[in-house]
């Protein structure tokens, strides 16, 4: 299959805030009001968030389809951790990505546990945004 390219154009706005145009969608990224923003939508961290567990049901949409499983429902709970120190420039040490993020899920489909845990387990293989955080990506960035 060839491959395909997205892309998403964003500027900053007042204050903290950054809009994204996604394809036809618009991203309003925003800090909370305490660290200096408007809290106008999520942190960029908390759209890496969203973005897994949006990717991971849709995802489990597709395996369920392909292997003719009834899903009823996905729920998700996620949380990550990381130190604000690296990216506030406060360490130099301390990585300023997440140092461990942790998908819940309960998945509502007459499967066994370890059936569950199996279309789990191939829902995250599949996932591309669970493989760019798992196994990196390759970042370039230039001046325009």
């Amino acid at each position: 299959m060839a491959m395909k390219t997205i892309s998403a154009r964003g500027q900053m706005q007042a204050g903290m805030s950054i809009e994204v145009e996604c394809g036809h969608h618009r991203l309003v990224m925003d800090q909370p009001k305490h660290a200096a923003g408007q809290d106008l939508g999520p942190t960029p961290l908390e759209a890496i968030l969203a973005a897994v567990a949006g990717c991971f049901g849709t995802i489990g949409r597709f395996v369920a389809h392909q292997q003719k499983i009834e899903l009823r429902g996905m729920r998700f709970e996620l949380e990550a951790d990381y130190d604000p120190a690296g990216l506030l420039g406060r360490d130099p040490d301390v990585r300023p990505g997440f140092q461990e993020l942790r998908v819940k899920v309960d998945i509502d489909a007459d499967l066994s546990r370890a059936e569950k845990q199996a279309l789990l387990e191939l829902i995250e293989r599949r996932c591309p945004v669970a493989d760019n955080l798992a196994h990196g990506t390759r970042l370039v960035s230039q001046l325009l």
